[in-house]
């Protein structure tokens, strides 16, 4: 199977603005639905208990998707998996619209996190086009690209939605992130060529035996250890922190979200400025340890915020250290997999990410409640020295591969 590009440096260029589009609106698409879950459920009458099943749902399909479209775009094509997952979450957000009962609704969205699964190929497809020592800024501005979204679409969807009308005052926004997702997949029809040529007699690969090979590769499983305990920690803090904010500052959702804005701000601009230069200049394994450590220093500054000035620095300090660590970790992985299971293997790191959302706020929950409204952050910094010696390990095998 060929890894070679097809397209012009010219074409890879529109075709990266192109992607990065994608991520934006695909993103912005998400951010659109995700506050507005609670009082969607809501408007079902359904428990606070279901609620956490409407949002894990969404988590679940990740999971599930992510390894398998990066699998499959390996063999057939970046390009085809892109048009499908894409268009296929437009359907979900109509389909979510006239949801007749939650149920209904946490299969839907089951069913886009699945669809949704696809950043995996979207990495892939940059590693394909892109020169191994400029992945990591590459990456970054992808990840710019997922915060810029992250930090317009619940303003969006929060001006659109009138909770008042119960499921139909929903609609609004839900329509608008499925024009957006369908609006992506035309930019990709449109612009992006594909840089794989699948074989129909390659031979096909089960999930598990991926896993295998990752679990084999001295790099790739560290790294994913990595991911895995980082992305943990932080899915546990945004699950826990409006209710330790409330409780250590009498915040509501205003607070709350301008926090938020305050986090997505600062990981747009580091991750489209900091983190590729930062790489090239120094190296992955070093700015991805550095990344660490920051996050674990601004998870730290949490328990001891008595003013809220020093709560938004610790989140900022958070999602600065972020900036700096997973873009590099995807780097780290595309450098280290073979170039026809690239997607594979980004897919793998993508699922645990999604495994972690899950874990994360799972156990911060008894955490918060046993331990005091402060503990899941004090875990969540103590975790990254693990972390970081996991990170330190895969230095050490990335010089030894590269000696």
């Amino acid at each position: 199977m060929s890894a070679e590009p097809t397209t012009t440096p010219r074409g890879n260029d529109r075709a990266l603005y192109i992607l990065l589009s994608v991520v934006f609106i695909n993103i912005a698409g998400f951010g659109v639905i995700i506050p507005l879950l609670p009082f969607y459920a809501a408007s079902f009458g359904a428990p606070t208990w279901q609620v956490f099943v409407l949002f894990s749902a969404y988590s679940l399909g990740n999971f599930i998707g992510e390894p398998f479209w990066g699998r499959l775009s390996d063999r057939i094509g970046r390009r085809p998996v892109l048009m499908l997952t894409i268009f296929g979450n437009a359907a979900t957000y109509i389909a979510l619209a006239f949801a007749p009962n939650l149920w209904a609704a946490c299969a839907i969205r089951l069913v886009g996190g699945v669809l949704t699964g696809n950043l995996s190929t979207i990495q892939g497809y940059m590693a394909d086009v892109t020169p191994p020592e400029q992945r990591a800024g590459k990456l970054g501005l992808m990840g710019a690209a997922f915060s810029l979204g992250f930090l317009t679409g619940p303003a969006v969807g929060g001006l659109l939605a009138h909770a008042e009308l119960g499921l139909a005052g929903f609609r609004p926004p839900l329509f608008l992130a499925a024009g957006l997702a369908v609006t992506a997949a035309t930019g990709v029809a449109l612009f992006v060529r594909e840089t794989r040529h699948g074989h129909s007699d390659a031979p096909r690969r089960g999930r598990f035996e991926g896993l295998s090979d990752a679990i084999a590769n001295p790099i790739i499983w560290k790294i994913l250890c990595v991911s895995l305990i980082a992305i943990a920690g932080f899915a546990g803090m945004e699950a826990t922190f409006g209710l330790w904010a409330k409780a250590t500052f009498g915040w509501g959702p205003r607070q709350i979200g301008f926090c938020f804005v305050a986090v997505a701000a600062t990981a747009t601009v580091a991750q489209g400025f900091l983190t590729g230069p930062l790489a090239r200049q120094f190296g992955e394994t070093k700015v991805l340890m550095t990344g660490l450590a920051i996050i674990g220093v601004g998870f730290g500054l949490q328990p001891f915020a008595q003013v809220w000035p020093l709560a938004v620095l610790g989140m900022v300090t958070v999602a600065l250290g972020q900036s700096l660590t997973f873009p590099n970790i995807s780097a780290v992985i595309s450098k280290a997999a073979p170039p026809d299971h690239q997607g594979e293997m980004l897919g793998l790191n993508t699922a645990t990410g999604a495994l972690a959302r899950i874990v994360g706020p799972l156990a911060a929950a008894p955490l918060f409640a046993n331990f005091g409204p402060s503990a899941p952050f004090a875990v969540a910094s103590a975790l990254t020295v693990p972390a970081l010696l996991m990170a330190w390990q895969v230095s050490k095998a990335v010089r030894r591969k590269s000696a």
